[in-house]
């Protein structure tokens, strides 16, 4: 169970924007999409600030269907926020003329921290801020074609422990006019193993006194999140596997934050269950209504219907992540991983005992924990950290993390 923490007084503004807790929720590809975002927004109470879907600055510039169909924001979504990856100044430049003069956003965020292999390999994510000039020169393009929306960027330490990059990126920004900059306290060899640094958070706190410095990195609760400020000095967390399975973690933020420590949420299973079937539906009524379930639409409900398998289907990737810590038995959540419809998802979770309270030791690691890896590069990546050459557009992929 948590323990009372005091509250911590922090202010966090991204531009015109006051986030208040200054809690953001982390872009994590296939996962914060609208619906995931709804659930979290709701539970918040519309408090926070919470980050699309990485998005490719190629494909947006492009209209690629699917890109157009990820930056779609619900009318309640408030201040509008996306995040872009791309390797090309002049790309990125050219997606965020379009979001400032289409007004499809109302903050850019920009994706340094991808440490996937195939990103790394052509020089992109958490490979790129190693190249300094060319980092300068996606931040110069990506400011001046911003206007007036604040533009900020997402990083992580560097490359490995040799190859330290965060102080250096985190001046670039500042002379660049980035807003705010979040820092993923591991390497790109960490992979998301180990333990976040966060005494690194607190180096570039006091390196870039000029702009916010949010944290990120093993916030699995809200007292992580008033511990790594008190410890770290940050304006604020960003948060991402902690909430994977527990969108309510963001009413225990902006209750800790608030100094409402006796208001934390610890749900017994049949209300985990709720908010399953909830996540379920809210994906299905989401991929229903665009792409190929909407051009099945027949008469009858078809498109309805294909909208809500389609949902149930990506619903799978979340199941275990809800119901970590609870008595559910090997075989039942296999079951649960498979299922096609919201009537098969609800009548297995109906057969569990949901009246179990909430478990002991749930609030722990979910999600990727892989570490100690060789960050593979391109070929001399590491010779020279200026020269901006051999980074090319297969850099840019459909894919996020960092």
């Amino acid at each position: 169970m948590p323990t009372a923490s005091p509250t911590v007084n922090t202010k966090l503004s991204i531009g015109p924007h006051a986030v208040q807790p200054p809690v953001v929720l982390a872009p994590m590809a296939g996962i914060t999409n609208a619906p995931f975002r709804t659930l979290c927004r709701e539970f918040s109470g519309g408090k926070g600030l919470f980050v699309s879907e990485m998005i490719t600055t190629r494909a947006l510039v492009e209209r690629n269907e699917k890109t157009m169909q990820l930056i779609r924001f619900d009318a309640s979504e408030q201040p509008r926020s996306i995040q872009l990856y791309g390797v090309d100044p002049a790309t990125v430049g050219k997606a965020v003329r379009m979001i400032a003069e289409e007004d499809l956003a109302d903050h850019i965020d920009l994706n340094f921290g991808c440490p996937v292999p195939k990103v790394t390999r052509k020089g992109g994510g958490s490979a790129l801020p190693y190249k300094r000039n060319l980092l300068r020169a996606i931040l110069r393009e990506a400011v001046a074609g911003a206007g007036d929306l604040p533009v900020t960027m997402k990083m992580r330490k560097g490359i490995d422990d040799d190859h330290l990059t965060y102080l250096d990126a985190g001046r670039i920004a500042v002379e660049e006019g980035v807003t705010a900059i979040a820092l993923h306290g591991r390497t790109a060899s960490q992979h998301y193993g180990g333990t976040a640094d966060w005494d690194a958070i607190a180096r570039l706190k006091e390196h870039v006194p000029e702009i916010p410095v949010l944290g990120n990195g093993d916030i699995w609760s809200a007292d992580d999140a008033l511990r790594m400020v008190r410890e770290t000095g940050c304006d604020g967390v960003v948060v991402g596997r902690g909430c994977l399975g527990r969108p309510w973690l963001f009413a225990d933020l902006v209750a800790a934050f608030e100094g409402r420590t006796e208001d934390f949420v610890r749900p017994i299973l049949r209300e985990v269950a709720g908010v399953m079937v909830r996540h379920a539906t809210l994906l299905g009524e989401w991929i229903g209504t665009e792409g190929e379930a909407r051009r099945a639409t027949v008469e009858g409900g078809g498109g309805r219907r294909a909208g809500e398998s389609r949902g149930v289907i990506d619903f799978r990737k979340h199941v275990a992540w809800y119901l970590k810590g609870f008595a559910v038995g090997s075989e039942m959540r296999r079951r649960l991983a498979v299922t096609s419809t919201l009537e098969e998802l609800r009548a297995g979770l109906d057969e569990l005992d949901l009246d179990q309270p909430w478990p002991a030791g749930a609030d722990g690691p979910r999600g990727r924990t892989s570490g100690n890896n060789r960050v593979v590069l391109p070929d001399g990546w590491l010779k020279d950290p200026y020269d901006c050459a051999g980074v090319g557009e297969d850099a840019e992929l459909d894919t996020s993390g960092g």
